[in-house]
């Protein structure tokens, strides 16, 4: 069976640093080098400062760093050594042409193969890490094979992450499940036992589950489709029980309680983000009105629009609860980041709150433990957020050292996420929160 001993992941962000890191650190035999062409970020994987906040990774960096785990620049070196390539590098929602809002943007895994392709010799596995419409896999091989060499074979396989930042590390060392997916051929199935080979030194065999690539790369959209379902039904549920006087805490664990159903993702909130949810349902709905299938399309659209119908809902609360103006008033945010125990803020439903409140010319006090400054104004003073209110972005934020600095004399005092220092009487918050006064 072809033996992997060196490891090559092309791409050190949320998915590839803390996935390789692990894998390192569990492989003291594997070499794993993480590249990146952004030189700021290697910098910061090489440094006391890791470029993302994720509990435990430090810790598991700094335990093989400079010894069997490596973060460089040197793309092509790292390419031509290894025996199998990780691509995990940003899969963003198509925002231009055909599939706009929906389709996923493949340019950088084009990319990442034509790279492959041009500088590799021998066997090599490539390995889809990043989360990739179905059959891109497909797209990959025929990239490949157009650029042919006769001393080169490269077999393809997915292996999509199953992370939940602030879990990420414990994810990793004790995965629900790792899927392999890959050909049904002799070649394939090599392929597959030789990652296999890979994560059966700490991860039992009965967890590892082998697909072909089809099977491996839907599986990981319709898992992120299935739990962001969850959300959008409880906080669907929330609107019902604040019209009824209904409590949605204990309306989730009445329902959570049905061991059919689980207590896991029934937790009403502002709504989901981070960097998956939503743009894998939108790329579910994408190939179900490409390949024709309007009614399952509308399904899963439902998932997205309540999402957003539950963030302008309570934009529109915070709003009424101070006279149905909140023009020139003081508004304490508290918490930036889309979860508690992580710095990212993609798809924050914070932005959004703020987007709201700022349009109706709020002035927000931001703070949040791990996010820094020049990230929530950056995301505050994109043209899609700020289109309107550009010029007034900055008058109107004024980011906080601590939590007590932005509840000074604020109006209202908003909790967008559920970091454990903003518990509230020794509990921890019931969701995303809201406290004003006149």
């Amino acid at each position: 069976m072809f033996q992997i001993k060196k490891i090559c992941c092309i791409g050190a962000g949320y998915v590839g640093g803390p996935t390789c890191s692990i894998i390192a650190h569990m492989c003291p035999e594997i070499r794993v080098t993480v590249v990146d062409i952004n030189h700021v970020r290697i910098e910061a994987w090489n440094s006391n400062t890791l470029p993302i906040y994720e509990p435990g990774l430090k810790e598991v960096v700094e335990s093989c760093r400079g010894k069997n785990l490596f973060f460089l620049t040197d793309i092509d070196a790292a390419i031509r050594e290894a025996d199998l390539i990780f691509i995990s590098v940003n899969t963003p929602t198509k925002m231009y042409g055909m599939g706009k809002g929906r389709a996923a943007d493949l340019r950088y895994i084009e990319s990442c193969a034509r790279r492959i392709v041009a500088v590799s010799d021998g066997y090599k596995i490539v390995t889809e890490k990043s989360t990739v419409p179905v059959r891109a896999a497909e797209s990959i091989r025929r990239i490949f094979h157009s650029n042919k060499k006769p001393d080169l074979t490269l077999q393809v396989l997915s292996n999509p992450e199953f992370l939940s930042e602030g879990t990420a590390i414990n994810n990793l060392k004790n995965p629900d499940r790792v899927l392999i997916g890959g050909d049904e051929t002799p070649e394939g199935q090599k392929a597959i036992h030789a990652l296999c080979a890979v994560y059966e030194r700490w991860v039992p065999k009965d967890k590892i589950i082998t697909t072909n690539t089809w099977s491996s790369e839907l599986s990981k959209l319709a898992a992120n489709a299935f739990l962001a379902q969850r959300i959008s039904s409880i906080n669907s549920i929330s609107a019902l029980c604040e019209a009824t006087g209904a409590d949605v805490e204990e309306v989730a664990h009445a329902v959570g309680m049905d061991q059919r159903i689980g207590s896991k993702f029934l937790k009403a909130s502002i709504g989901f983000g981070g960097s998956c949810f939503q743009k894998d349902v939108l790329n579910l709905v994408y190939l179900c009105e490409a390949l024709n299938l309007p009614e399952v399309a509308q399904y899963w659209q439902q998932v997205i629009d309540i999402n957003d119908y539950q963030r302008r809902r309570f934009a529109s609360r915070i709003i009424d609860c101070l006279f149905n103006t909140v023009t020139g008033k003081k508004i304490a945010l508290l918490g930036f980041a889309f979860k508690k125990d992580t710095g990212d803020t993609r798809e924050s439903s914070s932005i959004y709150i703020s987007k709201y409140l700022l349009d109706e010319g709020a002035n927000l006090h931001i703070y949040d433990p791990k996010v820094p400054k020049e990230q929530i104004l950056k995301d505050l003073s994109h043209p899609n957020i700020s289109q309107d209110t550009s010029d007034e972005v900055p008058c109107l934020i004024t980011i906080c050292s601590d939590a007590y600095e932005a509840c000074d004399g604020a109006h209202a005092i908003v909790i967008c996420t559920e970091w454990d220092e903003f518990k509230v009487g020794g509990n921890p918050m019931k969701g995303a929160g809201l406290r004003t006064h006149s």
